[in-house]
């Protein structure tokens, strides 16, 4: 079995949001040790920073270092190759950030679908390419694919809500035939599980705002933040979004005794 965390957009802003933001994921990440399935990695999907600044990647770096598990990070449309690099990696490098992993028996590959001055996210021939390096490197293992911009699932889809055409596609054609678990994206701030071309896409609302899914006349942005808990079985996935902005009221509990005798 393997369990870990999806959290994604957390627009991360010294001077607005900083200490918000901060005492969120000290809050996730102090759980994770009292949760009965502790998580084996936590997955952060992009829009790590508002501006995309130094100061801002600078400010999230020890929190990131304060989980008790492995964190990966990737970049979406807010974030900035530069600001980020000089924090979380090689200051010279301004290239995309795609790299990948294997943890607790996932190969994990993450994808820079950011496109500098761009909302919308694309992948480019060269990240294609690197990707099918990526997926020989460990054709045993099953495969967990991190992309902030989700693939097109919808050929009306609003084109700025994901990859373009050309992208999902080639993104398509490149994991025919792979062992894919799921897709992990961020960027339209709304939870939301589908299958594309047969492979789980999840996406989380995040923690900045929310969407309102019943809003057509517009965009209505809610108050609102919540984050993915993913496990995996065998073969089996199963997903709970979990809310931890606003905070509920409590109603009520149902001790696990009482549970396990309900027919």
């Amino acid at each position: 079995m393997t369990h870990f965390l999806h959290l994604t957009d957390l627009h991360l802003s010294v001077g607005n949001n900083h200490q918000a933001k901060a005492d969120l994921l000290a809050r996730i990440s102090d759980a994770i040790p009292g949760l009965r399935i502790p998580p084996d990695f936590v997955v952060i999907s992009g829009d790590l920073a508002d501006r995309g600044d130094a100061d801002s990647y600078g400010a999230l770096r020890p929190m990131i270092d304060a989980f008790p598990v492995p964190v990966v990070l990737a970049l979406g449309n807010h974030d900035r190759r530069a600001g980020f690099h000089g924090a979380f990696g090689d200051a010279a490098h301004d290239g995309p950030h795609d790299h990948d992993t294997v943890l607790a028996g996932l190969h994990v590959i993450t994808l820079d679908t950011a496109v500098p001055g761009r909302v919308a996210g694309a992948l480019d021939a060269g990240q294609i390419d690197w990707l099918r390096a990526a997926l020989a490197r460990h054709a045993e293992l099953p495969k967990l694919i991190v992309a902030h911009h989700p693939p097109m699932t919808e050929p009306g889809a609003l084109p700025w809500t994901c990859l373009d055409a050309q992208s999902t596609e080639a993104l398509a054609t490149a994991l025919t035939g792979q062992q894919v678990v799921a897709i992990l994206s961020g960027h339209i701030h709304m939870n939301r599980f589908s299958l594309w071309r047969g492979v789980p896409l999840v996406v989380s609302s995040g923690l900045h705002s929310t969407i309102d899914p019943l809003y057509d006349a517009g965009l209505r942005i809610r108050e609102g933040a919540s984050f993915a808990m993913v496990r995996l079985v065998g073969t089996d996935l199963s997903v709970h979004f979990v809310p931890v902005l606003p905070e509920g009221r409590e109603l009520g509990v149902i001790e696990a005794a009482r549970l396990r005798a309900f027919g």
